[in-house]
């Protein structure tokens, strides 16, 4: 991938995490980046270009200025207010250093009110969640900055041979515990691999705005969840089916205003793809 601009020095917030450490690796090669991890790991400690940041005590601030990036990447996880409060210090900064922008990992959830259909860039935002709300605060916020400040990325679920929903079920099974499945659900999904390039095309290509990173397809959760179950090995699992409506319910992220090019396009059954390798 041809770099159009290595000069940028890249912070990314909650690098330790399954998403930031696939994002890290997959621009550190080619941008001076730098990390933030929250538990003291003897891997993070040696890499100098890791920094230690609890968002519940610790001053984001300090941290941008110690690195000085161009380019802030959140992807923290942790106590809903702090975050808000630590992304409130990110957005202050950002109005006063007009030469930085954020990117922000935002999800599907933002509009979990909104059950009929799949949601598109520009569609306004509903939660019903406590998660979806906070994501949505911190959305709102940035969005009050110019926009060639800041890249909102808005993800359904996100799989990969590590992510966190393939260790549980990996678990259920080991366990021979129901897995848990929405037959009336309909989601997109993506996996890390896919986020990451496309997440580095954003920042080739200087992108800005609101970005749905989804699977081109819809599939039904109970489904998607079965062929995930299959492509693990020879199981026998008992599922446990949770109704919450008698329709068809989305939860799904499409493009239809910022289309990234073909080569960055995924569907469900390249996510599968991926979890055989």
């Amino acid at each position: 991938m041809k770099e159009s601009n290595s000069k940028h020095r890249i912070l990314i917030l909650g690098a330790s995490g399954f998403l930031g450490q696939a994002i890290y690796k997959e621009l550190c090669s080619y941008f001076n980046t730098f990390g933030t991890y929250r538990v003291s790991n003897k891997d993070f400690e040696k890499n100098q270009h890791y920094f230690q940041y609890n968002v519940e005590e610790d001053d984001v601030i300090e941290i941008i200025e110690a690195t000085q990036p161009t380019i802030i990447i959140s992807a923290l996880r942790g106590d809903f207010s702090a975050q808000v409060i630590a992304h409130r210090h990110v957005f202050e900064y950002l109005k006063s250093h007009k030469t930085i922008k954020v990117i922000f990992l935002s999800s599907a959830n933002v509009f979990d009110a909104y059950s009929q259909f799949p949601s598109y860039e520009n569609d306004k935002t509903l939660s019903h969640s406590v998660y979806g709300h906070f994501k949505i605060k911190i959305e709102d916020m940035f969005m009050r900055l110019p926009k060639k400040q800041y890249a909102i990325v808005r993800l359904p679920m996100v799989f990969g041979a590590q992510s966190p929903r393939i260790l549980e079920i990996k678990q259920q099974l080991t366990d021979n515990e129901s897995i848990e499945i929405f037959p009336n659900l309909v989601i997109n999904v993506t996996s890390d691999k896919k986020v990451t390039q496309q997440i580095h095309y954003i920042i080739n290509r200087n992108k800005t705005g609101i970005y749905h990173l989804g699977s081109d397809d819809l599939v039904h959760h109970n489904d998607f969840i079965k062929d995930v179950v299959k492509s693990l090995g020879n199981y026998h699992p008992t599922y446990k089916q949770v109704y919450t409506t008698n329709d068809d319910r989305f939860l799904a992220v499409l493009p239809k205003d910022n289309k990234l090019p073909k080569h960055l396009a995924t569907e469900s059954k390249d996510v599968l793809k991926e979890l055989h390798l």
